[in-house]
């Protein structure tokens, strides 16, 4: 029997259990996977803390993002065929050698994208895609602030926006990831924990502030993330890896400049089959161009996910994190 890393309840890494679990029957419209690469990503911690509520029926099995091979297919599939190489991104449930998905959720792999890319991918890459592009459509012209710029999103994104050629503003947590963020593109890069952001955006900006700032860290970096935005700019907040943001007011937005604010997911963007296609048919492209490079930094065996959990709450990781489903 296929084994999956299990939460039973809601907390730290004690309550993740690596153990067989059944695999759901195969319906007339989905297709049963053979995982080989999975991906990490910092809402996985969220599903199994308890951030997030857990299934009425069974366990929490944690993980966004996933490649393997389809192993069967229901009666009524037919874009795809057994031996087709995929990938998918889904809230939740990757962290397992097997799944049964609905086959509209999968995206057929380009021969030039490994798996081990996708499963970094499918769910960094596709955020920047519409981060970038729909969130906010960023120009040449605009400035941009991106936290996190040394994470997963934040490195795909300083390659992206360096694509586009917009003055792009990266903040890292340590000197050790300021050589990362600008490796990956980024014009300007703030230790946030050695400077004032908010005053290093003012000098590099000359007092004008940037257009967009896009925000994954939360209640550590708000309200002054909106400090950094001009008139009527943008701050979408899409994560919230130092804690969910608690004191959010209407007011801040107005003392700010009449700023605009977004709290967008990557599922709204890819709700249906023709979407999911048009985004990740962007983010491969950038791949396959070479405009967009994936840093798989660490990599584990499935089995242990706890140690890879804890070296990214401690904020120890850098670029991706890939788990190795190995032979079942």
């Amino acid at each position: 029997m296929p084994k999956a890393i299990c939460a039973d309840r809601p907390g730290g890494i004690e309550v993740l259990d690596w153990r067989e679990i059944e695999t759901p029957h195969l319906g007339p419209d989905d297709a049963l996977v053979h995982q080989t690469k999975i991906g990490l990503n910092f809402i996985d911690v969220y599903m199994t803390s308890g951030t997030y509520p857990f299934p009425e029926n069974g366990p929490q099995i944690p993980g966004g993002e996933a490649a393997g091979v389809v192993a069967e297919l229901g009666k009524n599939v037919s874009h795809l065929k057994i031996g087709d190489r995929v990938a998918y991104t889904t809230p939740n449930g990757a962290y397992r050698e097997e799944r049964v998905l609905p086959a509209e959720k999968l995206v057929k792999l380009p021969d030039d994208v490994t798996d081990e890319v996708a499963a970094a991918s499918m769910l960094k890459g596709m955020t920047v895609e519409y981060l970038l592009n729909r969130s906010f459509k960023v120009q040449n012209s605009h400035r941009v602030l991106f936290h996190a710029a040394a994470g997963g999103v934040g490195l795909i994104a300083g390659q992206w926006l360096k694509y586009i050629g917009a003055e792009s503003i990266g903040t890292v947590g340590s000197d050790d990831k300021i050589k990362l963020a600008r490796d990956a593109g980024y014009d300007h890069v703030i230790n946030y924990n050695k400077s004032n952001f908010v005053e290093e955006v003012a000098r590099i900006t000359g007092g004008m502030g940037v257009d967009v700032a896009y925000d994954s860290v939360g209640q550590a970096t708000y309200p002054h993330t909106l400090s950094c935005l001009k008139k009527f700019g943008l701050f979408v907040s899409f994560g919230q890896s130092s804690g969910v943001i608690k004191d959010i007011a209407m007011g801040d937005l107005a003392k700010n400049g009449s700023l605009y604010a977004q709290r967008p997911t990557l599922f709204d963007f890819i709700s249906s089959k023709e979407s999911l296609k048009q985004v990740s048919e962007n983010m491969f492209k950038m791949l396959a161009e070479g405009h967009v490079k994936m840093h798989i930094n660490q990599r584990y065996a499935l089995k242990d996910v706890p140690k890879a959990f804890e070296m990214l709450m401690a904020r120890k990781t850098t670029g991706a994190t890939v788990f190795d489903v190995g032979s079942r």
